[in-house]
């Protein structure tokens, strides 16, 4: 998938600011305010939207799907993201199955914990492995597609848990140029780094140039 996916022909025209997160997760709700530069509102999904299976083959299938879960949203741009951490000595997984990696409904510390089981034999040298981030955002008033970015942040596994902060595998995840975790980095850092902040610069940088 190419890094920035242009929009359609005229759907920029009244961009808004004001951007409905397509995700349950409070956690990214509170990591993409902080991504987001000042100027752009990020609100929360409504309780009860149902999201659908993430059953697509790519990062951006499912990012989609999320996305369309909460049209309409008007007078709102609606913001989606799949993520993954990829394992080169896995050949790519967890991958798009990341949040599942230890079976549906799994969570953060089963997934870490089941990764680590499988990860248990596999020396230093061959714990390469990368986050990836896709976003989409989609005009909550016609449902069209206005852009998508990605971003990737290059690092190695641990063998164990390594702090307490971030969510999801960041406890496992050591980002080139540092010698401790996501889990242990402080957000000024990992907010600069991240896959996800990588994600959002892409995704606000094509905004700003078709806005201007």
């Amino acid at each position: 998938m190419p890094e920035n996916r242009f929009p359609l022909p005229g759907c920029c025209s009244s961009l808004k600011r004001r951007i409905l997160l397509a995700s349950g997760n409070v956690h990214k709700l509170e990591e993409f305010r902080r991504l987001l530069p000042e100027g752009y509102s990020v609100e929360p999904s409504l309780p009860d939207t149902f999201f659908p299976p993430e059953d697509r083959e790519t990062y951006f299938g499912n990012a989609c799907l999320k996305a369309n879960a909460c049209f309409p949203a008007p007078d709102r741009l609606i913001l989606a993201d799949d993520s993954g951490l990829e394992v080169d000595s896995l050949d790519g997984r967890p991958g798009i199955l990341s949040s599942r990696f230890a079976g549906a409904g799994a969570s953060a510390l089963m997934n870490c914990q089941a990764l680590i089981r499988e990860m248990k034999t596999v020396p230093p040298e061959k714990r390469t492995a990368r986050f990836r981030c896709v976003l989409v955002l989609l005009d909550g008033n016609s449902g069209r597609l206005i852009g998508s970015a990605q971003g990737v942040v290059e690092g190695r596994l641990t063998k164990g848990i390594l702090g307490e902060g971030g969510f999801g595998y960041d406890p496992l995840f050591i980002p080139d140029g540092f010698q401790v975790t996501f889990g242990i980095l402080p957000s000024s850092i990992k907010d600069r780094i991240s896959h996800r902040a990588v994600a959002v610069r892409n995704l606000v940088n094509l905004l700003e140039s078709l806005s201007a």
